[in-house]
């Protein structure tokens, strides 16, 4: 891929936005609510870090402030590498790659899967995200000797995470020597300030290293680690110092990172011509010192003083926190869950900021570690970043939409030259920044992420119902659902169009080539393609006549005994056969993630639902399932059951709030952090045919809920 320059993001404007508050008069106490949750530790947890970060980059820390314990990540949406092709094959071998065609109704159909499995396995793993290297502290003896130190040799250990500044604080003592570290993020490069407080610094017994590990595409899974530390002879860093600065490029592959350091004066030097660490010593004897590091593809010159991250972060997190969406659930409420609730909303608010707020849609891990090579689903990006734009931050939001103008050719080659189809894009499932979809079965034939462009055209057109939004979104929304009504196929018999097969659903659990009209599946393309005539005619153009001829043709929801069923034909009893019964169970997502669309009818939803609570797996059921069970909950109005949903036992936030991946994927999984921050929107502000109910996804015995700034759900 190609490499471009880490980005330089302007400073955000502070613009206050309305604030309206519910349940009580006056303004909430934004700072003594957040404040009451920033999260302390007094041991490392080896699995996850505490962190710091601005949506694009992140740090992950251990209880030193910094890397010296474990080797958490510096990650990026930027940083990206490809491993070496396989022995014997050329790029013309992958730029030539085909895969399997298989038959659409008689029409044969080219995907990416099938074809040459060598080149498979390396689109698939290719290209993966970088871990970007490793700060720490270094420990000296009295006589100089650098020592070996391990979290049992700290005493008085001591963390806690301001979230209203962005800044972590570590003290601990060592040898009988307090040490107090400060690290912080810049907002607008990716730059880390650290900041050292002892008296060790004073008897030059305290430094620090940076180090680079190699990376690569071998493990589906990096986790909770990044990268191989022991591999120094497969990449190359080389250091050059001027000016009281120094710059380490590192080389992997054909993919090229630079690290600018800068703060006090200080000496650096390699530890060894064959390892890629190198120790930073402080020149002056002074008890306080400050690094600061500037990570990009491009060199950076210089990086920023440790004042100016400082100030970045602290304006950037305070005005994160006071001008945009709040929910207080825990001021006056009675009902004891209210803590652990408030606890969950907040550190999910920060995490996400941290992590899931760059330039392109994030991956399940954010920026944490590595899952599926770092590659992000375009079907979970509903899950990742909906909550933005109820939770009002469009700023952020801002930075990622522009995805799919950014992929619009490629998904209408995918469609059109690749596939056969007549018109329209048809959106990659697992992809990257280059926007080339991954080869495999599932990546191919899920479809559930061709309609969410029209959910979020459509809340930014309630946020900015301008004749601009319209144009942004006009090409991108007539290419997606040009290809939903392509890919619909009128059944002569039957006299309706039908969804498939092939195709996988949701649960990506049935068989693709029996797999026909899916009951969540076919509500989600009428509701697309009902937004896409309505986008139409608010820009004054000419609706497709076979976009409105789909919609109001589309095969009915397929219903048995009362309750619809995941797909037509399936079998009567699929109910206690745990084959169709085990995995994200979105036939709870028919009235409650989704509103009411055209047909559905809402007590068949709702017992449906009722049906899902009783039969289903939910032992197995992970991240976003809960908050959209939630959802479920409250439009068909049990809010009682809504809340405990978000609070059941299975669906963990650990103590500095990342979300459990549990038995199925490594933590953090963070679609269950942006469902939660949705699903609580949705039931404190609303959604659409809920007006005049105050709050109506929460009970209204024990809880008083309070909220600012948000936008009611569709």
């Amino acid at each position: 891929m190609e490499a471009r320059s880490s980005p330089s993001r302007p400073q955000m404007l502070l613009i206050p936005i309305l604030l309206l508050a519910h349940h009580a008069l006056g303004a909430i106490d934004r700072h003594a609510i957040v404040s009451q949750y920033n999260p302390a530790r007094n041991a490392s947890n080896p699995t996850t870090p505490m962190q710091v970060g601005n949506g694009n980059f992140a740090f992950g820390a251990d209880i030193t402030g910094l890397q010296t314990l474990y080797p958490f990540a510096i990650m990026s949406s930027w940083g990206w590498n490809n491993d070496p092709l396989p022995p014997g094959k050329t790029m013309a071998d992958v730029e030539n790659y085909k895969g399997a065609s298989w038959l659409n109704h008689g029409r044969p159909v080219q995907y990416d899967f099938g074809g040459d499995p060598w080149i498979e396995l390396w689109l698939t793993s290719n290209p993966n995200r970088v871990n970007l290297g490793r700060v720490g502290l270094l420990f000296s003896s009295a006589a100089g000797e650098t020592l070996n130190v391990t979290e049992s040799d700290l005493n008085e250990v001591g963390q806690d995470l301001d979230l209203w500044t962005g800044t972590i604080t570590s003290r601990f003592s060592f040898d009988g020597t307090q040490v107090t570290v400060k690290t912080m993020c810049d907002q607008e490069r990716d730059a880390i300030g650290i900041s050292i407080e002892s008296d060790l610094l004073e008897a030059r017994r305290l430094g620090l290293f940076i180090d680079f590990p190699w990376n690569d595409g071998l493990s589906k899974f990096s986790a909770p680690t990044v990268g191989k530390w022991n591999m120094t002879a497969n990449h190359t860093t080389t250091l050059q110092t001027e000016g009281g600065q120094a710059e380490i490029t590192h080389v992997l592959n054909n993919a090229t990172f630079y690290v600018a350091l800068g703060g006090s004066p200080f000496e650096i030097d390699r530890d060894s011509p064959d390892a890629h660490r190198y120790t930073i010593r402080p020149n002056s004897t002074d008890t306080s010192f400050v690094l600061t590091t500037a990570f990009g593809l491009a060199s950076q010159n210089d990086a920023p003083s440790f004042g100016k991250i400082s100030a970045s972060s602290r304006q950037a997190w305070e005005n994160y926190w006071s001008n945009s969406g709040f929910v207080d659930v825990v001021t006056g409420s009675t009902d004891t869950r209210a803590n652990e609730l408030q606890r969950r909303i907040i550190l999910s608010r920060y995490l996400m900021r941290v992590n899931e707020a760059g330039d392109t849609p994030p991956q399940e891990s954010g920026l944490v570690n590595n899952g599926w090579f770092g590659k992000f689903h375009m079907e979970m990006y509903f899950w990742h970043a909906a909550h933005w734009a109820l939770w009002n931050n469009w700023d952020l939001l801002d930075r990622s939409t522009g995805v799919y103008s950014s992929f619009l050719a490629s998904s209408i080659a995918r469609a059109q030259v690749q596939q056969g189809w007549a018109a329209g894009a048809r959106w990659p499932k697992m992809t990257d920044p280059s926007g080339r979809s991954s080869p495999g079965e599932i990546n191919n034939l899920l479809i559930w992420q061709q309609p969410h462009p029209f959910v979020f055209a459509q809340y930014e057109y309630r946020a900015r119902p301008t004749e601009e939004t319209l144009t942004k979104w006009q090409d991108v929304l007539k290419e997606t659902a040009d290809w939903m009504a392509s890919f619909a196929w009128w059944n002569e018999t039957t006299n309706v169009f039908d969804l498939g097969p092939p195709m996988y659903v949701v649960s990506e659990d049935t068989s693709p080539n029996v797999t026909i009209n899916p009951a969540f599946e076919l509500a989600y393309w009428r509701l697309g393609l009902e937004y896409a005539e309505q986008w139409m005619s608010n820009l004054g153009v000419d609706i497709p006549s076979n976009w409105t001829l789909v919609k109001d043709n589309l095969a009915e929801l397929p219903i048995q005994n009362g309750t619809y069923k995941v797909y037509e034909g399936l079998e009567d009893d699929f109910w206690t056969d745990p084959e169709y019964t085990n995995d994200h169970p979105a036939l709870v997502g028919l009235h409650g993630w989704l509103p009411a669309t055209p047909g559905l009818d809402l007590d068949i939803a709702k017992a449906t639902a009722d049906k899902v609570v009783e039969h289903w797996n939910l032992t197995n059921c992970w991240g976003w399932d809960f908050p959209m069970l939630a959802m479920s909950s409250a439009r068909n109005g049990d809010p009682e059951k809504a809340v405990s949903w978000l609070l059941d036992p299975l669906f963990q936030f650990d103590d500095v709030g990342m979300p459990v991946g549990g038995v199925r994927v490594p933590t953090p999984y963070f679609p269950g952090s942006g469902g939660l921050l949705y699903a609580i929107a949705m039931m404190a502000e609303g959604w659409d045919g809920s007006e005049g109910e105050t709050s109506p996804g929460f009970p209204s015995d024990g809880w008083n809920v309070r909220s600012e700034g948000l936008s009611r759900a569709l």
